[in-house]
C-alpha cells in the first residue's frame, strides 16, 4: 500500500474526519469525528482506516507509516490530556475498539484501560487518589486482554471473581474491597502465564499493537462472519479501529456508564430509552452482570447531568435524522459522549419511526420508504398469541423484543443450530447471551435470558433478527449439568415445549396458539406511500377463494397463478379425478370429468368474486397424473394384507386394477415427463372441462354485473406448436361457452415460460401468446439441473464454499436463470410489442427478485398472499433506487 493516511483525529479542535467517511472511518469512526465537529463532549482519539484492516488481512502486517502516524496521534493525546502513555506517575490510558461501516453490535472485540500494568496502576492510584478504582480497573484490563488479545477463555477470569465474591461472603463485582482486587489482579496475571507459557509482558506500547492486531483480526472471527452473512455485510469491507482516551464510570457514586435510545427501540414511541449503571464501566450495561436502572431515575439522581444528556439527544437526532442509539459515561459529574449510531429497532419501531419523522417533517416519504426493509415487514406478520388462549405463565422477565414464539428448550448455541438443521422449532435459554451465541440466535425461534436488561446483548441481537425475546428473567434458575431450568415449582428440561412472549416477558409452560397480527395503521401507511411511487403491479399466487380475499385483503391487484390442480385434492375429489385417470377410454374419462366440471367452476366463481374487478390467471392441469393416484408402496402393502384375508375378491381386483394402474403411467422423472401441456395434448378433453368451467363460471358472474378477467394459461410449453394447438382449442371451447350464454368476456390465453428452449424461441411462441408468465421455480431446476426437492442435501455446502452466493430456489439467479428472462422479455416483445409479462415463481416475493423483475422490464409479480406487503414496499424500493421518474410525488 502506498504511503498514504491511515490515522484520522478527532476532539479539541483538531478532527480531521467527517460523518460522510463511514467507509473510510467505519460507522462508529465517522459518527465519532462528526460529533466532534458538533461540539459534543466527545473523548478525544483516533481512528485507524478501514483500508488499513483489510491490508493487514491480506498481508498479515501494517502498511509502512502507520505505527509513525499512531505514535503522532497519541503524543497529540498526551499533550490534550496532559498525560502520558504508559507513565508511572500520570498514565494515558486508551480503549480500542472496532467499527465496522455497518453496525454489528458484539460481533467484534474490544480492549478498555489500555496503558495499565504493575507500575502505572499505582500512578493511577496516586492520581486519583482512589486505589479501589485503578485495580478495578486493572483487573478488567487483564480478563479483557487476556480473552480479545491471547484467546484465554472469559470463564477463567468470570471463575475467579465468583469464587473471591463467595470466599468474601459477597454478591456484586462492586462490594469487591482494595485487598481483593490486589488478589485477583496476581491472579488474573497468573491465569495468563498458564495459558500462554510465560509472564504477561509490561509495555503498553506492545499492548496496543497487539490490541490493534486483535481488533482487525476478529473482523474475520466466526461471530462476525455469522453476522455478515446474515444481514447481507460483504466480507471485504474490514473494520477500522478507534483508540480513544478513557474515560471512567467506575469512580464511585459520582460515576456511572449508560446506554440510550433517543426513540424507544421495541415500539417506536418518541420517548428516552436507554439504561445506567453508577459506578460501573460500560461493557457491564450491555454484558448484563448487574441490573441497570431506567434512564429516567437518572432526572433525580443527576439532574444536570440528565438535561445535558437530553440536550445532546435532541441535537443528534435532529442532525442525523434518525433513531440514535447513544453510549455515555459520567466520570465524577462530567458527561461524555462514547459513540452515537443508528439504533437498532423492532420492525414494527423501524416503521413508526419512519412515518413519524415524515409527519415530524425530518425526512421525506421516499426516505421513509427506503428505511424500512422488506424483512421489517415479513416481521410485521410474525406470530402472536392468540387472543383468548388460555396459558399457564410460570416466569416473567422484561419485554425485550415483541412477538411470540413455540419451540424445544435447548441451553447452547451449537444445539440450537443442531436441531434447526433436523427442522426443529427451538428456545434458547441462557444466563446471558454472548456474541459467540449467533448462529444459535439465528436458528431459534425465541430467546430466554436469566440475565441482561433491555439494551443487553440478547436483547439488541433479537430485535434486530426480529425474534421475541425474553430477558432479565430472574424467575428461573438455570442448572446445566442437568439440563433443565427451575421456575417456582416448574422444571422445564431441554426438549420440553415452553412458549414466550416478547410483548409481555411472559414465560409460558408448553405450547400456545399463535396468530398473525396483520398490517397496523403505520405499515398500511407505508404501503400507501409505496403504492403511489413503484410500477410494477403486485399479484398474488393463490388456489382457493379463501386465499384470494387474504390477498386481496393485503392489497394483490389480480392473481398471477391459480393452480388448478390444486383444486382436485378434496377428499370428495379425488376418487373423481383417479376415476378418471382409471378410465380405459375417452368416454369414461369424459363422463368422470364430467362430475368435476361443477367443482372447478364452484371454486373459479369464489375466486373471481375475492378478486373482484382484478385480473385472474388460471393455469391448466400442470403435474403429472402419478400424483393424484396412490403411492405404489402403499397399494402393495394393502394387497398383501387382503389377500391374507383372502375375504374380498371385489376390492382385491379393484386394488390390483389400481397397481396396474400406477404401473403404467409411474415414470423416471415425472417432473421432466407426461404433464404440463403434453397431458393436454395427449387428453384434450381435460383441459376442455377446466376452460369450460372456467368461462361459466364468468358468464355466470357476469350476468350478474361482476367483473371478470379470466387469463388462461398453459404450462411447461417447449415449442410454439404445443402453443398454438393448444390455444385454438381453448379459443374453441371459450367461444362456444360464451355462445351458449350470449355473453362476451374479454380474455386473454398465455402460456408459462419455465423451460430454457421456451425462452430461448420465445419470439416465436409469443406470436401466439398474449402474456408470458416466467415460472421460475421450474426455470431454476432446469437451468441448473437441479431438483428443489432434492437440491437441499448439497446446496448448502455449494452456499457455505461460496460455489453459489444465495439458494438459486430462495433468491433469483440473475447471471443464468436472470438472463434467459431477459432474453425471454426482449425476445418475446420483438414480435408481439403489447406482450405482458410477469413472474409467479416464489421469487415474485423475495425483494432482490423484484428489483431485478422491474428493471428487467417486467409488468409484474405475483407471490403468496403473505408476501404481498413485502412485495409492494420493494417494488417502490427498485424505483427509488433505480432513479426513475415516479407516478406520484
Amino acid at each position: 500500500m502506498a504511503e498514504n493516511k491511515f490515522v484520522y483525529f478527532f476532539g479539541d479542535n483538531q478532527t480531521d474526519g467527517n460523518g460522510s467517511m463511514k467507509d473510510l472511518l467505519g460507522g462508529k469512526g465517522a459518527n465519532l469525528a462528526e460529533m466532534a465537529n458538533l461540539g459534543v463532549p466527545v473523548p478525544p482519539g483516533f481512528t485507524i482506516t478501514t483500508q488499513v484492516c483489510v491490508y493487514y488481512l491480506e498481508h498479515g502486517k501494517y502498511p509502512s507509516g502507520l505505527l509513525q502516524q499512531i505514535n503522532d496521534a497519541i503524543k497529540k493525546l498526551e499533550k490534550i490530556n496532559n498525560k502520558k502513555f504508559g507513565d508511572s506517575h500520570n498514565p494515558l490510558l486508551l480503549s480500542v475498539r472496532s467499527g465496522a461501516k455497518a453496525s454489528m453490535p458484539g460481533m467484534m472485540d474490544t480492549v478498555l484501560n489500555l496503558g495499565l500494568n504493575d507500575e502505572s496502576v499505582k500512578g493511577l492510584a496516586r492520581k486519583t487518589d482512589n486505589p479501589r478504582f485503578a485495580y478495578d480497573s486493572y483487573r478488567r484490563f487483564l480478563a479483557m486482554f487476556g480473552d480479545v488479545v491471547l484467546g484465554i477463555d472469559h470463564d477463567e477470569f468470570e471463575a475467579m471473581i465468583e469464587s473471591k465474591k463467595k470466599e468474601l461472603g459477597i454478591k456484586l463485582d462492586t462490594e469487591l474491597d482494595i485487598d481483593a482486587l490486589k488478589e485477583l489482579v496476581e491472579s488474573f496475571k497468573q491465569i495468563i502465564e498458564k495459558n500462554i507459557g510465560k509472564k504477561f509482558t509490561q509495555d503498553p506500547r506492545e499492548h496496543l499493537q497487539m490490541a490493534i492486531d486483535a481488533v482487525f483480526s476478529s473482523w474475520n472471527n466466526q461471530r462476525a462472519i455469522t453476522y455478515r452473512k446474515l444481514h447481507d455485510i460483504p466480507h471485504d469491507w474490514g473494520t477500522a479501529v478507534n483508540i480513544q482516551t478513557m474515560v471512567y464510570g467506575n469512580m464511585g457514586d459520582t460515576s456511572g456508564t449508560g446506554v440510550a435510545f433517543t426513540r424507544d427501540p421495541g415500539t417506536g414511541e418518541k420517548k428516552y430509552f436507554g439504561e445506567y449503571l453508577i459506578n460501573a464501566q460500560g461493557e457491564d450495561v450491555v454484558a448484563g452482570i448487574r441490573t441497570p436502572q431506567s434512564i429516567e431515575t437518572l432526572e433525580e439522581a443527576m439532574p444536570h447531568v440528565y438535561d445535558q444528556l437530553v440536550e445532546i439527544f435532541t441535537r443528534l437526532e435532529q442532525h442525523f435524522k434518525d433513531m440514535q442509539d447513544i453510549e455515555f459515561t459520567i466520570e465524577e459529574g462530567k458527561l461524555y459522549i462514547l459513540q452515537t449510531r443508528t439504533g437498532k429497532r423492532t420492525a414494527a419501531a423501524t416503521i413508526k419511526i419512519a412515518v413519524d419523522m415524515v409527519e415530524e417533517k425530518l425526512i421525506d416519504k421516499r426516505t421513509a420508504i427506503l428505511r424500512v426493509e422488506p424483512k421489517h415487514v415479513d416481521q410485521m406478520l410474525h406470530p402472536m398469541i392468540k387472543p383468548g388462549s388460555e396459558y399457564k405463565v410460570i416466569a416473567r422477565g422484561l419485554a425485550a423484543s415483541p412477538g411470540a414464539a413455540v419451540g424445544k428448550v435447548v441451553f447452547t448455541a451449537e444445539h440450537a443450530e443442531e436441531m434447526k438443521k433436523n427442522s426443529e422449532k427451538v428456545i434458547m435459554v441462557r444466563t446471558e447471551t454472548s456474541p459467540e451465541d449467533i448462529g444459535g440466535m439465528h436458528a431459534a425461534e425465541g430467546i430466554l435470558t436469566v440475565r441482561g436488561g433491555m439494551t443487553s446483548h440478547a436483547a439488541v441481537v433479537a430485535r434486530g433478527m426480529g425474534k421475541p425475546c425474553v430477558a432479565g428473567c430472574d424467575d428461573i434458575t438455570i442448572d446445566i449439568d442437568d439440563a433443565c431450568f427451575m421456575a417456582g415449582e416448574y422444571t422445564i428440561k431441554e426438549g420440553d415445549y415452553i412458549s414466550i412472549d416478547g410483548t409481555s416477558g411472559n414465560v409460558i409452560a408448553g405450547k400456545v396458539e399463535l396468530a398473525v397480527p396483520g398490517v397496523n395503521k403505520d405499515l398500511e401507511t407505508i404501503l400507501e406511500w409505496s403504492d403511489g411511487i413503484r410500477k410494477l403491479r403486485i399479484r398474488t399466487n393463490a388456489d382457493t377463494p379463501q386465499d384470494a380475499a387474504i390477498a386481496y385483503e393485503f392489497g394483490a391487484e389480480g392473481i398471477g397463478l391459480c393452480r388448478t390442480e390444486h383444486m382436485f385434492f378434496g377428499e370428495d375429489r379425488i376418487p373423481v379425478v383417479r376415476e378418471m385417470i382409471m378410465a380405459e377410454d375417452e368416454n369414461e374419462r369424459r363422463e368422470a370429468l364430467s362430475k368435476l366440471l361443477p367443482m372447478q367452476k364452484e371454486d373459479f366463481i369464489g375466486i373471481f368474486k375475492a378478486m373482484k374487478e382484478y385480473p385472474v390467471t388460471i393455469r391448466l392441469l400442470d403435474p403429472p397424473l402419478h400424483e393424484f393416484l396412490p403411492r405404489l408402496e402403499e397399494l402393495e402393502a394393502k394387497l398383501a394384507k387382503l389377500q391374507y384375508g383372502n375375504d374380498n375378491k371385489k376390492e382385491i381386483e379393484k386394488v390390483k386394477k389400481l397397481i396396474e394402474r400406477v404401473e403404467a403411467v409411474k415414470e423416471i422423472n415425472p417432473m421432466l415427463g407426461h404433464r404440463g401441456c403434453r397431458l393436454g395434448i395427449t387428453y384434450p378433453e381435460i383441459y376442455e372441462m377446466q376452460v369450460q368451467a372456467i368461462f361459466e363460471a364468468a358468464c355466470e358472474l357476469m350476468s350478474e354485473n361482476v367483473t371478470v378477467v379470466p387469463e388462461i394459461m398453459i404450462p411447461l410449453i417447449s415449442d410454439a406448436k404445443e402453443l398454438s394447438l393448444i390455444r385454438n382449442e381453448v379459443k374453441e371451447i371459450a367461444e362456444k361457452t360464451m355462445d351458449n350464454t350470449s355473453t362476451r368476456i374479454d380474455y386473454l390465453i398465455g402460456t408459462m415460460i419455465e423451460l430454457p428452449r421456451a425462452a430461448i424461441t420465445a419470439d416465436k411462441i409469443a406470436q401466439h401468446a398474449e402474456f408470458f408468465s416466467f415460472g421460475t421455480n421450474d426455470l431454476t431446476q432446469t437451468t441448473f439441473g437441479f431438483s428443489r426437492d432434492d437440491a437441499g442435501k448439497f446446496l448448502p455446502l455449494y452456499i457455505d464454499k461460496e460455489i453459489l452466493e444465495m439458494d438459486p430456489f430462495v433468491v433469483l439467479d440473475q447471471e443464468g436463470v436472470g438472463e434467459l428472462i431477459k432474453m425471454g422479455i426482449t425476445k418475446g416483445r420483438s414480435t408481439n410489442p403489447d406482450l405482458k409479462v410477469g413472474i409467479c415463481g416464489e421469487h415474485g416475493g423475495e425483494p432482490k427478485s423484484i428489483k431485478f423483475g422491474y428493471v428487467s422490464g417486467l409488468d409484474y409479480v405475483s407471490c403468496s398472499p403473505y408476501r404481498i406487503p413485502i412485495a409492494r414496499l420493494a417494488a417502490a424500493q427498485a424505483v427509488l433506487e433505480n432513479g426513475d421518474d415516479i407516478k406520484n410525488d
